[in-house]
């Protein structure tokens, strides 16, 4: 009947990820400022812990757990074992038997309690929060119960045999950088199917005069002492070797210099964690590095570092990191690969290094210790470029447009 106000379509969102991070946060962005009268949201997550269960106070949530057995600490184990590597391809066999033993064990089960959820929510739209293998149980649910399907992808993605036949299940993309989009496009994943948002931060939110001296007392940092942190799970691609290989570059070089690594590592690279530490303390650098643990009060932990570093190894797909100390108009320096320099100008929004090159890092974070005019110019630059790019509202309403076509198209 015209006129008649039509009930708010079903948004299903399903996180899969490997722990709280960049694509949890900018979900629940999404969810906090969508649009309730045409939209209705529902999240569920793999995981749980006190900040996914603030979700509840923003969406209906739901946990279904996606992990019985970390297999991955099983294979990194087996994968160390010098009598298995000496058999020719038998580490490939029992990778394989772990594979197969995760889907009996992992994912079967969290893919039966998701299609419950499915029947009883009766999504209008599924949007999966991560890549189709991550999260293929709700690539999955959507094709078994004829409901669309949007992935939200991240990251640089592989063109494996099984990814290239993944990426052709969903009906759309939604990818958080060019780079991003043209690398699932190598998958065969045609443009129409494709559409780049830039992840999204509510600056209304966000306490751009907190405290930075409260984060660096809390570790022991003198007002003088020089603190460059670098912010990201520790996870082996987001470059926390390579920032220790230029603490040791820049020892002697910068007086009164502190290192931070800011977060926490994943349940499955809990050895990672430690492989860290040790070599913290084998190398001699335990009045250097500082080790903060996973922080909620993240705009004072910017305010608090005078350089802000991302040092991933492997291309980032843009980084909520990048974001944030962009808004929070931070000194920023970034590899120049992935997201990351799609956004950063060098020597103009923040300054780029060769990836995976601890020197050219250290000379990075030289110059910014040797030019604090620079330090607050380009700080400054990242501050306005973030406004108006990274709008928590921009990205809202682009996504609910990716619904709007979608539905519409679907409903025909």
């Amino acid at each position: 009947m015209p006129g008649k106000e039509q009930n708010p379509k079903k948004i299903l969102y399903v996180e899969n990820g490997i722990g709280y991070g960049g694509a949890i946060i900018c979900l629940r962005h999404l969810v906090r400022n969508l649009d309730q009268s045409k939209f209705t949201p529902l999240v569920v997550t793999g995981r749980t812990g006190p900040d996914y269960q603030g979700i509840a106070k923003e969406s209906r949530w739901k946990h279904i757990p996606d992990r019985y057995v970390e297999f991955n600490n099983i294979k990194a184990v087996v994968e160390k074992r010098d009598t298995i590597k000496k058999i020719p391809g038998l580490t490939t066999v029992i990778n394989q038997l772990l594979a197969r033993a995760d889907d009996v064990v992992n994912f079967l089960p969290f893919f039966i309690r998701l299609l419950h959820v499915v029947i009883l929510f009766k999504p209008d739209l599924i949007h999966a929060n991560n890549e189709p293998l991550c999260n293929r149980a709700a690539v999955f649910a959507g094709k078994l119960m004829n409901i669309p399907v949007i992935c939200h992808i991240r990251g640089d993605q592989k063109g494996s045999a099984m990814m290239k036949w993944l990426y052709q299940l969903p009906d759309h993309f939604i990818t958080v950088s060019r780079w991003v989009s043209e690398s699932i496009g190598k998958l065969g994943v045609p443009a129409s199917k494709r559409t780049v948002i830039y992840d999204g931060i509510s600056f209304d939110s966000i306490d751009f005069h907190a405290d930075g001296q409260t984060f660096r007392k809390k570790f022991n940092i003198q007002p003088d002492d020089f603190t460059v942190g670098l912010i990201g799970m520790l996870i082996p691609w987001k470059g926390q070797e390579i920032f220790l290989d230029a603490a040791k570059i820049l020892k002697y070089k910068i007086p009164n210099l502190r290192m931070m690594i800011i977060g926490r590592a994943p349940d499955e690279f809990r050895q990672f964690e430690e492989k860290l530490k040790q070599r913290v303390r084998h190398e001699n650098l335990t009045d250097l590095i500082i080790f903060t643990g996973h922080q909620t009060d993240m705009d004072a932990v910017y305010n608090g570092v005078d350089i802000a570093v991302s040092a991933s190894t492997s291309p980032e797909p843009l980084g909520t990191m990048v974001i944030e100390t962009m808004a929070m108009g931070r000194p920023l320096i970034a590899p120049a690969h992935g997201g990351g320099a799609e956004m950063t100008d060098h020597e103009k929004t923040g300054l780029l290094f060769t990836p995976g090159d601890a020197k050219d890092l250290a000379d990075a974070i030289l110059k910014f210790h040797e030019n604090p005019r620079l330090r607050t110019d380009l700080g400054n630059a990242a501050k306005q470029k973030a406004l108006h790019a990274f709008s928590v509202e921009a990205h809202v309403k682009n996504v609910q447009a990716v619904y709007d076509t979608l539905l519409n198209k679907t409903s025909k």
